[in-house]
């Protein structure tokens, strides 16, 4: 796991119009550096977030609420790609941190709102130095990283309609 490895991979492997089946190859796939990167990336954070108490996942809703809050749950899960299974317990532990506060809808009781605490509010402005400290831990080009985000940006966009179909 320690050792660096690079391969690079003819582009031919990934998508092949021809029909014939290929050899399933871990280094052909699409799906594993994605899965690796997210992985990883989410490791690097761990460090950076655990000063102010916080999870990976936990600091994505508070960001999503950083946009724009009050949300309802169905929102946030929906803006951070999270089960209700996995966020109710998350938001739970938000809460009992005093960083967020649930509430129903007046409008409709069986919608409930997630609202940004003073003190949820507040941790904003110390996590700015969070995405500063990661560029400068992977050390990439500024250039590239958003050359990368874009093409990820766009990935992401065709994955959401393929969910969008399926449902």
């Amino acid at each position: 796991m320690k050792g660096k490895r690079t391969t690079q991979t003819d582009p031919s492997d990934l998508a092949s119009s021809s029909g014939k089946a290929h050899t399933v190859v871990l280094d052909a796939q699409l799906c594993f550096p994605l899965y690796a990167a997210s992985r990883l990336l989410t490791r690097q954070y761990q460090p950076l977030l655990e000063r102010f108490g916080l999870t990976y996942p936990q600091y994505v809703v508070l960001m999503v609420l950083w946009e724009r809050a009050p949300r309802t749950v169905g929102e946030i899960g929906e803006r951070a790609l999270l089960n209700s299974n996995t966020l109710t317990p998350l938001l739970k532990r938000l809460e009992a941190q005093g960083l967020i506060r649930r509430q129903r809808a007046v409008s409709d009781e069986r919608v409930v709102e997630v609202h940004l605490t003073e003190r949820g509010e507040l941790l904003q402005a110390e996590c700015a130095c969070v995405q500063h400290a990661l560029r400068e831990q992977i050390a990439m080009a500024p250039e590239k990283l958003v050359a990368l985000k874009a093409g990820l940006d766009e990935f992401l966009g065709h994955l959401r309609r393929l969910e969008n179909i399926a449902d």
